[in-house]
């Protein structure tokens, strides 16, 4: 990965000494803030590649600098918060944040989660045909190939697999994915997501009980990765 900017922005100064060494030794250049007021002017005038944002902030609630970011800033914002709460968790994805990690972390997690938001920003839009380790979808034909062989989806678990596509390497949460499926009037139907997941993992998992495409995030929704 290229080294990019990125905005460290917590109150807590071990925290921030630890991002900056962990991300400076992976060339990243890190600038950091202890405030929301500091964190905000920050962003305006450097506009960095990332975002990290602690959520327990002195001056200002990290979900009013995530809204008042999320205003103009368009590159990833990630989450770093001791605050576990689904509704938390929630709150932040919905308002715009791109990921969300709980303190305490591992490094390597954090690692994989900034690679992945950089990776997934400057990627630009996806190609008609796309491949994850063997899986292959196309969204203009709108089929599903694994190792080469024809998958049949139902239109609503085509709808559901291409969304994950789009937003790969992103936490989608439960609401988010019942809306943009099934529509705002299914938004706590949370038993239509967990039927179609369970099927589309059957059609595309080599094993559905580990899957390595369709992963949980506990209380909060789904997340579509590769190792790829």
């Amino acid at each position: 990965m290229n080294s990019a900017g990125i905005l460290i922005i917590d109150d807590e100064i071990q925290i921030r000494r630890l991002l900056e060494i962990t991300l400076e030794s992976h060339n990243h250049r890190v600038l950091s803030a202890d405030s929301a007021r500091e964190g905000l002017r920050m962003a305006a005038g450097h506009s960095p590649d990332l975002v990290i944002l602690d959520l327990g902030l002195p001056d200002e609630s990290g979900h009013l600098v995530l809204q008042r970011l999320r205003e103009w800033y368009t590159k990833p914002v990630l989450i770093l918060s001791v605050q576990s709460s689904e509704e938390d968790i929630v709150k932040a994805l919905d308002n715009g944040a791109n990921d969300y990690l709980v303190k305490p972390f591992r490094t390597g997690e954090l690692l994989a989660r900034v690679r992945s938001a950089l990776r997934n920003a400057v990627a630009g839009p996806r190609k008609a045909v796309v491949n994850f380790n063997g899986l292959q979808v196309d969204l203009s034909a709108r089929t599903v190939r694994k190792d080469h062989e024809m998958i049949r989806l139902t239109a609503t678990e085509y709808s559901l697999l291409a969304l994950f596509v789009r937003h790969e390497g992103m936490v989608l949460t439960h609401q988010y994915l019942l809306r943009e499926v099934w529509g705002p009037g299914y938004i706590n139907q949370s038993q239509y997501l967990r039927v179609f997941i369970a099927q589309l993992r059957k059609k595309i998992e080599n094993d559905p009980n580990r899957p390595e495409y369709i992963i949980t995030e506990p209380g909060v929704g789904y997340r579509f990765t590769s190792t790829e």
